[in-house]
């Protein structure tokens, strides 16, 4: 975890003035770095090589994922500002050559293959399959960080498994 500190405190400090996120001590924003880094439990992170992550505001859990991963390519996709300056900062400060940081909507993004798409409090589940709709083919896998209400978000033609933690539930769509 020494391998975020830097993250944590260029947050804390960028946070207090621009808002980015709504975490506002060393351990609340150690608990978004765990929860970007617990879907390693579940997906095998060895047979992907790239990964498109929406809406990823201060970087979770695509900029997190990336310093982990700088064998894997990262597009990032934020349509804010004040957060894409930050991700560049961060991208700058790890020395991230695996990362690209695209700031616009998903849907205003000329497609592109992926093997896995991660999207962590955006929209409703069958919104944000819409708007990534051109990104996912038959072998991509879409994992959305999604809260205690998962359920009332699922049809039954979804391929899908769930991963509780706490309030937090994975939805990964196959």
């Amino acid at each position: 975890m020494q391998k975020y500190e830097k993250y944590i405190n260029l947050l804390l400090k960028y946070n207090k003035i621009h808002k980015l996120s709504g975490a506002k001590t060393p351990d609340e924003v150690m608990e978004h770095i765990d929860d970007s880094l617990y879907i390693r439990k579940f997906i095998d992170f060895k047979k992907i090589e790239s990964i498109l992550d929406i809406g990823t505001g201060a970087g979770f859990p695509g900029m997190v994922l990336a310093i982990q991963y700088p064998h894997i390519h990262f597009t990032l996709v934020e349509p804010l500002q004040k957060r894409v300056a930050f991700l560049y900062l961060i991208k700058s400060e790890y020395g991230l050559e695996n990362v690209k940081i695209v700031a616009d909507r998903v849907e205003n993004i000329k497609s592109f293959k992926v093997d896995l798409i991660t999207s962590r409090a955006v929209t409703k589940t069958k919104a944000l399959l819409d708007l990534a709709k051109d990104f996912i083919r038959s072998d991509t896998l879409v994992l959305l960080f999604k809260g205690s209400s998962v359920d009332e978000e699922l049809s039954s033609d979804l391929n899908y498994k769930i991963f509780p933690r706490g309030n937090r539930n994975y939805l990964l769509l196959e």
